[in-house]
């Protein structure tokens, strides 16, 4: 039979157990990937307006860019007037995701016009204009 020795207060325990803290670390890890939101960019310089009315919309969203130059960006490529209604259709399939478009102040009003239609026909419910936050 094996005897077990008591611990007494003179002796010290030589080693702690990392094991459970390491166990912890790691499924905190999964949790933050798994719950990370990643915010796309457009991937083009926009010189939005300012308006007094701006509000935070949701993080989770549709960004497209318009240039001054009349160039449709999403993600960082051009993709044109054409483009849009299919982008749209495509990410809304899953989900109903609010589209922004962040309009250069010297971009053409009747190709915004134009944006916001195709974004609609895309199925888009909700279709807002970036703009700056300023004093009014």
């Amino acid at each position: 039979m094996r005897f077990r020795r008591a611990i007494t207060d003179t002796e010290e325990i030589s080693d702690i157990n990392v094991s459970p803290l390491i166990d912890m670390v790691f499924i905190l890890l999964i949790f933050f990937i798994v719950t990370t939101v990643f915010v796309e960019e457009t991937g083009t310089d926009v010189d939005k307006p300012q308006a007094a009315s701006a509000v935070q919309l949701e993080k989770n969203s549709i960004l497209l860019a318009l240039t001054a130059k009349g160039q449709v960006v999403y993600g960082g490529k051009e993709i044109g007037l054409g483009g849009v209604r299919p982008l749209v259709r495509r990410l809304t399939q899953q989900e109903p995701l609010p589209v922004i478009i962040q309009v250069d102040r010297n971009a053409n009003a009747g190709l915004l016009v134009r944006v916001i239609d195709e974004s609609k026909l895309g199925g888009a419910k909700n279709v807002s204009i970036a703009a700056e936050q300023g004093g009014g």
